[in-house]
This record gives C-alpha cells, sequence and structure tokens, in this order.
C-alpha cells in the first residue's frame, strides 16, 4: 500500500462518507450495480463502510426477513476483520448479486437522516481502537452482534444494527469513542437479549398455555 491517498479518501476527506454513498446513488444505473462493484467503488476501507451500509436497513424497527438474510455476509465480513484480511472477500455468486438503485437510495437517504449529523461530529481519536488490534477484536464483537440479528424476537435486529452501524463508523473516521459506543450499545444488547430472552420466551409460553386452558 502506498502513501498516497485512494480516490475514495480524497473524496470523503471532502465529502463525507455519507455524501459518498449518495455519489454512488445518483450514478447507479437503473438496474444497480453489483455487491462487487460497490466494495470497488468504497476503496480501501471496504469493511468499515460495506457493514455501515449493510447495517443501515438492520436498524429499522419489526423489519423481519431483511435484517436475517443481510446478517450472514455481515458475519462474513466481520469474520475476515478478525482473520485480518485487508480488504472484504466474497464468493463470486454473492458478488455478483445487485443493489437496485432504490436500494442504494434508501441506504443512502437513511444514513444522512439518522448519521449524518453523527459523521459530522466524529474526528481521529483513540487510534489504537481503529488500528489492526483495535479491528480484529471489534471484527469479533460484530460477529457476536450479527448472530443476535438471527434470533426471532422483536428488536433483535435494531439494536444490534445500530451497535454495528456505530462501531462502522468509528472504524471509517478512525474515532475510537464511536467505536467503544458501538460495543457498549451492542454488548448491553446482548446482555438484555441472554438474560431477559428467556424470561420473555417462558412468559410467553406460560400464557399461551393459559389460554388454551382457559379457552378449554
Amino acid at each position: 500500500m502506498t502513501d498516497a491517498p485512494s480516490d475514495f479518501e480524497e473524496k470523503e476527506s471532502a465529502t463525507g462518507l455519507i455524501a459518498r454513498l449518495e455519489e454512488i446513488a445518483a450514478d447507479a444505473p437503473e438496474d444497480g450495480i453489483t455487491l462487487e462493484d460497490f466494495i470497488e467503488a468504497l476503496s480501501e476501507r471496504a469493511f468499515g463502510v460495506v457493514l455501515f451500509a449493510l447495517a443501515l436497513p438492520v436498524c429499522i424497527p419489526f423489519l423481519y426477513l431483511v435484517p436475517q438474510v443481510v446478517a450472514l455476509p455481515m458475519i462474513v465480513l466481520a469474520g475476515q476483520m478478525v482473520a485480518g484480511l485487508g480488504e472484504p472477500w466474497l464468493p463470486h455468486k454473492f458478488a455478483q448479486r445487485r443493489i437496485g438503485k432504490a436500494g442504494l437510495q434508501s441506504m443512502a437517504k437513511n444514513g444522512r437522516r439518522w448519521f449524518g449529523w453523527l459523521e459530522a461530529l466524529a474526528r481521529p481519536r483513540l487510534l489504537f481502537l481503529s488500528g489492526p488490534i483495535g479491528e480484529r477484536v471489534t471484527g469479533a464483537f460484530f460477529c457476536l452482534f450479527c448472530a443476535s440479528i438471527l434470533v426471532p424476537l422483536p428488536l433483535t435486529n435494531s439494536a444490534p444494527g445500530m451497535a454495528i452501524t456505530l462501531g462502522s463508523l468509528g472504524l471509517i473516521t478512525r474515532d475510537g469513542i464511536l467505536i467503544l459506543l458501538g460495543l457498549i450499545f451492542g454488548v448491553a444488547w446482548i446482555t438484555l437479549l441472554v438474560v431477559g430472552g428467556p424470561t420473555l420466551i417462558y412468559a410467553m409460553v406460560e400464557w399461551a398455555r393459559g389460554f388454551i386452558n382457559g379457552g378449554g
């Protein structure tokens, strides 16, 4: 890797990540672009950027099916972060899947609405958290958060989605504070899920049992 900044880094410094997503959405043809082209357009920082982009629709509360489908490639990418890969690798069939123009526009719109102000406040700090070791540790937590998205309970997608989005934005902007906030939020959610999940399931079973017995 050379010291010269990439095209994306130059654009990112001038416009910001979300503005870059808006540019990609605006320039995309009507039939969209492939995941491979999307990753290439996002250049060197693809792990953080792609995870940020994929996590955006996951943040929508009470949205089912889509988060569960998206969680699988997110786990793969997070696992590659743990392994220390320099850039994301996707199987050919997955890399050739297309992201529709409408999906790209929605991604950019939601990113602007929910995280535009946060991106404006982000700045490089606690840089060790976005370094090679910090990125591996963050990737391990992301794997855990992605796995929780697969749990079929209310809000199991939006809470970890927010955690991954915050952490990914921190990786992209080299802001260790955002990385910490994302990890803390995600760990708090996992703790709540582990402690409260069985209780919620037990309460639902007891309610159903009482309803059946009462109806009988």
